[in-house]
């Protein structure tokens, strides 16, 4: 990229970390979108790779399992030519008492730019970049899941997929203005749920929730509907409507989407469900449900999927709907853009 559009790109830009999709405004939906339009669009592959990042080093602090989300991040450093460092929690120092905050510390020491964290407790990325800010460490941090609360780089991955569906060439919020999406499942212990539900809304988006009352309380239906703790009002002036719905049979139709959660067996600690089989006959996606919809509409799914419970095998293996491949391609080029918009800024600074 120019020097001069990369400019131009990053001089609206303005948060220094990226923790939750609640902060984000439209204008930053619009710029992370068409940053990664023009990602995809390049060839960055052997040593056609962008030298966009070059000198600068990513580090990935992951306290959770992942394939996509590390994988992911991961290539898209070394697609802008940036170094990567990966962290092992069993293999560090922490198992030696050292604090999270000491550990980062170390990375920033060694040149870190950029920490990606992920973290099964809600709130670990955002304590980490307020304390890291404090010590006056110029780094920034970029939540790839904490807990329940959010997973604002997959929320943009879905966001994008959705808009180059419906606007392939020129994909922005405005394609999902007026859309209807509803998503179906374990909205509850869902983050992915929760960064959607500030993406979509924001774009103008009507969502509908669809799930059993254990797994989708009614509080879901009011969730952007006050500005979250530490922020004095929403950054988007006029947002689209949530409804809750308990069967597919009313959720259905009219949709223009439908994305289906995992179930998050790891996160329950209560019995919240009779069985999966039960699940699956009320809330499991297959072709003759999705055709309550009255058209043909893509099928999202942030994965891992579990197949016969969520979605159908049969509909899981249909091009003509699935889109979950679609998302882990464009995770690629959504975290390409946000690395680029944490990472860049700093060196054309000192250029």
């Amino acid at each position: 990229m120019r020097k001069g559009a990369a400019a131009e790109v990053l001089s609206g830009w303005s948060h220094r970390h990226v923790i939750d999709l609640a902060a984000f405004s439209l204008a930053d939906y619009t710029t992370v979108l068409e940053l990664a339009q023009r990602f995809r669009a390049m060839p960055v592959a052997g040593a056609r790779r962008l030298p966009a990042l070059q000198g600068r080093l990513m580090t990935s602090l992951f306290f959770e399992p992942s394939t996509r989300t590390r994988s992911s991040f991961e290539l898209a450093a070394r697609r802008l030519s940036a170094d990567v460092q990966s962290f092992s929690p069993s293999s560090s120092s922490l198992s030696k008492g050292e604090s999270l905050l000491d550990t980062a510390r170390t990375y920033v020491a060694m040149g870190t730019n950029v920490l990606v964290v992920r973290h099964r407790c809600a709130g670990v990325p955002h304590t980490l970049a307020r304390d890291l800010d404090r010590c006056g460490e110029r780094v920034a941090v970029l939540n790839a899941g904490d807990g329940l609360h959010s997973h604002p780089s997959q929320g943009l991955l879905d966001l994008f997929t959705l808009a180059r569906h419906f606007a392939p060439e020129h994909p922005s919020p405005a394609a999902l203005r007026g859309r209807r999406v509803v998503i179906v499942g374990d909205v509850l212990h869902s983050r992915v749920a929760r960064s959607n539900l500030w993406a979509l809304t924001a774009c103008g988006a009507s969502v509908v929730l669809c799930g059993p009352p254990t797994l989708l309380p009614a509080g879901f239906a009011s969730f952007v509907d006050a500005p979250p703790p530490g922020q004095l009002q929403d950054p988007v002036a006029e947002r689209g409507t949530i409804t809750i719905h308990r069967s597919l049979e009313e959720a259905l139709p009219g949709a223009d989407a439908v994305m289906t959660l995992r179930l998050q067996k790891e996160r329950m600690h209560q019995h919240l469900l009779t069985s999966l089989d039960s699940y699956h006959r009320h809330y499991g996606l297959n072709h003759q449900r999705l055709a309550l919809c009255g058209r043909p509409v893509p099928v999202l799914h942030p994965g891992p999927v579990n197949r016969g419970v969520e979605l159908a095998g049969e509909l899981l293996d249909d091009p003509r709907h699935n889109l979950v491949e679609e998302q882990v391609r464009n995770g690629i080029p959504i975290r390409m853009a946000l690395l680029y918009l944490l990472a860049a800024g700093e060196g054309l600074k000192a250029a």
